[in-house]
């Protein structure tokens, strides 16, 4: 017999339907096996002690946190030299991205973004019933033509991260403004500066000074990447008064939690911990980057990076799964992505010395054995 129609029960919206759930990083293997977890993007240095203390001391569970999160702004707008009125935080950046595909667009309308973008943009132009649509890259980096190009009446948001995950590649202060200038005054521009601190100040790609001077830029930040408050679940973003009222109208009431705000607030006021994580990322990732480009003769290439991972190209004899299993075997987790079209590739986080090094001699041993 036929299936019958589902008429007795609530029927999902279509374009909700279409969704392809977020699959976060494994930290097991595929028999149960805890892995060192380089899958996440997460700082293996931890988080600052300060922002430890504070939360220790955010001892109210029964009460409601700020939902203003007041504080939180106010060290915020001191740290960047931003207006904390401009600023809205959210449970994580990703709250604040699907929000602003929300009050910008949906059905009918188009959300832009580069192949090889954050998986998040794809979800949230579906979530709120708008196309999602990709421009072309140019060598796994994001092109600025191309996502030109591809802007039609219907483009209502584009999406761009810089540093992108999850490849790493960076866009420079020229690039983003001519991308900028390029866009229709009534498309919000959303420049996702998650790994933005990893970058250094010559190479400040000028987001905040767009979205302080314009009125269709919102830039997003997050403390889960080099303030290693990932588990806090801790964004902001500033833009113009009208973006911000926007977001502030839909996101959730007591969005960051009492710990949350906590945390944070005293992690903006420990930049020595933010510099020695900036570092630390800088020399390993530079270390690994060699190391991995010394297998060139075996078909192992990486993707320049700018974050705090390195995308690792497996074009010769060794595949990515191979070596994505043989890395597994070794007790470590990294990320393969095939569903982002990039199944001949890993994404690994720079761990500690020690751990890039174990990685770096288990594809190394790999890839000599694979010829």
């Amino acid at each position: 017999m036929a299936d019958e129609p589902h008429n007795n029960r609530p029927t999902i919206k279509p374009w909700i339907e279409g969704i392809h759930a977020y699959v976060p990083g494994k930290a097991k293997a595929s028999d149960g096996r805890e892995l060192v977890k380089l899958s996440a993007n997460e700082n293996p240095l931890g988080c600052s002690e300060a922002a430890l203390a504070a939360m220790a001391e955010a001892r109210h569970p029964a009460l409601y946190p700020d939902p203003d999160a007041t504080a939180l702004r106010a060290a915020i707008g001191e740290l960047h030299g931003v207006d904390p009125a401009r600023i809205v935080c959210g449970t994580g950046s990703d709250e604040l991205l699907n929000l602003a595909a929300q009050a910008y667009a949906g059905p009918g309308d188009e959300v832009l973004f580069s192949r090889y973008s954050f998986s998040v943009y794809d979800i949230a132009a579906r979530r709120c019933g708008a196309t999602p649509v990709e421009a072309e890259d140019r060598d796994y980096s994001m092109d600025v033509d191309a996502l030109l190009a591809a802007v039609t009446d219907r483009t209502r948001v584009v999406f761009l991260a810089n540093p992108n995950n999850p490849t790493g590649t960076y866009l420079p202060r020229e690039e983003i403004a001519r991308l900028h200038a390029g866009l229709p005054r009534e498309v919000l521009f959303v420049l996702d500066q998650a790994y933005g601190e990893y970058l250094t100040a010559a190479e400040d790609d000028g987001g905040l000074e767009l979205a302080a001077a314009h009125e269709n830029v919102l830039v997003t930040r997050t403390f889960s990447k080099i303030y290693g408050l990932a588990g806090e679940r801790i964004g902001w973003g500033t833009g113009a008064p009208h973006i911000v009222d926007a977001l502030n109208r839909i996101r959730g009431p007591f969005n960051v939690t009492n710990h949350g705000q906590a945390a944070a607030k005293a992690a903006c006021g420990d930049q020595s911990f933010v510099e020695h994580s900036r570092e630390h990322n800088a020399a390993e990732l530079q270390r690994f980057a060699e190391a991995m480009d010394a297998l060139g003769n075996h078909g192992i290439r990486t993707v320049p990076s700018k974050a705090n991972f390195l995308l690792v190209l497996f074009e010769g004899a060794l595949s990515a799964e191979t070596a994505l299993q043989a890395l597994a075997d070794g007790g470590y987790a990294v990320r393969h992505l095939p569903g982002q079209g990039l199944p001949h590739a890993l994404r690994i986080t720079i761990g500690t010395r020690e751990q890039m090094d174990a990685i770096a001699a288990i594809i190394r041993e790999q890839a000599e054995q694979a010829g």
